[in-house]
Parts: structure tokens; sequence; C-alpha cells
């Protein structure tokens, strides 16, 4: 049987793509692609027909509409149709190209050939409907603040474990593995996520033992890992962190993003309460990542 989805798509100002952005994701799409158009951008969110009614989609838009006029932008227009999951999940595609991200890294979707020239480390992928192209900010945030952790520049790096929770595509975990990590956990409670992370896997040539991909979040990561990657919302982050202590090394570090702006404050309590000291906090736009070292468990 073929499963349907809802296409809801919002037109807005390229200012509110941010916060139309998060309130998709937060009403639970398993995809979205985003066309510019002219000073504005056409946002699109997917979500299975089973899982909201028209009701649901009426209240969502008028939730996008005070999130985006509250900011001082010009009321966004939305609308809805039923379509099939072929007809959707390849058709956004043709927009979306190889893209170099901090100093090392070349995302490139998997139907495209990376340029001749190219000296960055290529990470293929196929989100299918899972989050996870490299394009948004929170994923461009997080993979520099990889970097940073698994820099080699000036001496070897030593064997690493990371875990990626709510690894969307498994893009995040893929890179820590290419940039040198040892092992990587992606975990998510998402079917699709966990079958898109297998995915991208083997399109770049990841061995299973190095990549345990499991569907889940922090309790199916089954050893203590030196680092911890959180690209999702900022009120699920809040919610795991303290389990965290379970599964991180003393002195560990967190990457924590899927964070806007005015949340950071929030979250940051929140690591502090949990034994976590804020070292910097990163800013893109309306969103940002925040790197953090574990110290010890509170009192």
């Amino acid at each position: 049987m073929v499963q349907r989805w809802w296409e809801i798509t919002v037109t807005c100002q390229a200012e509110a793509e941010d916060i139309v952005y998060w309130r998709l994701q937060s009403f639970g799409c398993q995809g979205t692609a985003t066309q510019q158009q002219q000073g504005r951008v056409l946002i699109q969110g997917y979500v299975p027909q089973q899982q909201v009614t028209l009701l649901d989609i009426a209240a969502l838009g008028v939730w996008i509409e005070q999130d985006v006029v509250a900011q001082g932008y010009l009321s966004p227009k939305l609308h809805w149709q039923l379509v099939n999951e072929q007809d959707w999940a390849h058709s956004w595609q043709a927009y979306w190209h190889p893209i170099p991200v901090g100093d090392r890294l070349l995302i490139c979707p998997a139907w495209e050939t990376p340029p001749l020239d190219n000296t960055r480390l290529v990470i293929k992928l196929d989100p299918g409907m899972a989050f996870g192209t490299g394009t948004h900010e929170t994923t461009q945030l997080c993979l520099e603040a990889l970097e940073m952790q698994l820099d080699q520049t000036f001496e070897p790096l030593p064997p690493t474990v990371i875990a990626d929770i709510g690894c969307g595509s498994g893009i995040l975990a893929i890179a820590s593995l290419l940039l040198g990590a040892q092992k990587a956990y992606a975990v998510d409670t998402s079917e699709l996520a966990v079958t898109a992370t297998q995915r991208n896997a083997e399109l770049n040539g990841i061995k299973p033992d190095q990549l345990i991909v499991r569907q889940g979040s922090w309790e199916q990561v089954l050893e203590l890992v030196d680092g911890v990657v959180c690209n999702i919302l900022a009120p699920v982050i809040i919610e795991i962190l303290p389990h965290l202590p379970a599964i991180i090394k003393p002195k560990g570090w967190g990457i924590f993003s899927g964070i806007l702006l005015d949340q950071a404050d929030g979250v940051a309590e929140q690591l502090e309460q949990q034994g976590w000291s804020l070292g910097s906090v990163w800013r893109r736009h309306e969103w940002c990542c925040l790197n953090a070292r574990f110290e010890r468990l509170p009192n």
C-alpha cells in the first residue's frame, strides 16, 4: 500500500525561514525542502497522513502566522495537499548541490559528482525522508564544531567514540568518522532516520563495526563515549540531559544545537545543572550551537 503524506507549503520572507523551519520540525515533519524565490522562500514539510488531521494543520497555520508576525515580518501563506511518498521523496533533489562546510568538509548529494578540484573530505548523502542535508544552519554549526573537536593539526587524535543522538540522515556521525573518530553510535526514534543512516553509511564506505545504528535514544548507546552531538530541538535536549552522564566519559565533550537564540540561556542553565561546563556559543542567524564539557555529576 502506498503511504500518503501531507505536503505543507509555507511561503514567507527569507528572514523568517528559520522560524518556519523550527515550527515545522516541532510539528513532526519528517522531511523539508526549501526553494528561494526573489526575496521570499518556499518551505515544504512532509508529515504522514495518519499522524495529523486537517484541524492540526489548520492550527499549525495559526502558530506559524503568530510566530512570523510577532517578529515583525509579513504574514506567511500556507497551503497543504496530500501526495504519494514517491512523488515528494526525490522531487527536491534538483535544488540541492554540493555544499562546502567549515574548513574540511564537502556535503555531496549521492546523485552528484564532487568538483574535480575538490580537496575536502566528501560526505555522500541521500537523506531520503530523514532530516539532515547539511544545508541548515544547525547542521553546519555542528559539523564545524566536530571539526574543532576532532582536529588533528598538531597531534594525532586518540581513539575517540562519539554518540549522535537524533541522528536524522546520519550526517554528523558519518562526518565524525571521516574526520578521524574511531567509532560512532547513531540513534534516532524515527525508523526513517535509521534506514537513511544505514544507507548513507554504505554510500561513504563506513564499516558496520565503525557505525552502530539503532532506533531509540541515549539508552541505545552501550558504552561510555568521548563526545555527544545532539542536533535536535531544545525541549528534547533538556529532556535527555539528565540521562547523558550514564554514557559520557569524565571530561567528555558535547555539541548541542537545534536551539533558537532565545532558547540558548535555558539550555545553558540546564547543562550547568547537569554537570556540564559551557565553553562557547556559536551563532548563525536565529540558531546557535552550544559547545560544552562534562565535568561532574551535580551534588
